[in-house]
């Protein structure tokens, strides 16, 4: 007898197993970050490499088709640095790493982050320049890189809607000045800006 499956049932597996697969690039991308901090306050305690999906972690937020689109990791107490491998979070729209211990420099991957609208890495240890490639956010909207040791040129950022903040305070560096009519609001306090 010859039977044969029903396309609905092949759909359903289909959307199971690109869930499944693409719910682990995502926890392996979180993990790694995991792995390059220091965590005294246990905010990635729930972060577990065998679940098949970060959505149950806390201090992520999912879409409906549970792709990451936040995290909140802002006052955790995190120490380390940054994984270019974060830059996978296709779907991401919020990271908010601010006020921590991070140091080092910005991945240039977070670039990839196309659906990003809020980049909040203020009061960290950043150091090194802003990287170019944050200039393909076109959908950011809030840029808050102050209090940290950057330096270099800000990248052009030719977003289509208006941004509601950039911070760029406690850095050294040059703002473009075809980036200014981009800006809704630009905070500079005790900032070196040409």
């Amino acid at each position: 007898m010859d039977r044969k499956t029903p396309a609905s049932v092949l759909f359903l597996m289909f959307v199971f197993l690109f869930s499944y697969i693409h719910g682990n690039l995502e926890g392996d991308a979180l993990h790694k970050l995991r792995s390059s901090v220091s965590d005294p306050n246990n905010a990635l305690q729930s972060w577990d490499s065998t679940l098949p999906n970060p959505c149950t972690w806390h201090n992520i937020t999912c879409n409906v088709d549970d792709s990451v689109v936040r995290v909140d990791l802002g006052n955790a107490g995190l120490s380390g640095q940054l994984v270019p491998e974060l830059g996978l979070l296709e779907d991401l729209q919020y990271l908010e790493l601010y006020n921590n211990n991070i140091s080092g420099t910005i991945p240039s991957e977070l670039g990839n982050l196309t659906n990003l609208v809020s980049l909040d890495l203020y009061l960290n240890n950043f150091t090194g320049s802003i990287p170019d490639t944050l200039g393909n956010l076109k959908k950011l909207r809030f840029l808050r890189l102050n209090n940290n040791s950057l330096s270099g040129t800000y990248p052009a950022i030719s977003c289509q809607e208006k941004f509601h903040q950039m911070a760029p305070s406690h850095n050294s560096h040059h703002l473009p000045s075809h980036n200014s009519h981009h800006l809704s609001v630009l905070l500079i306090k005790n900032s070196y800006v040409e």
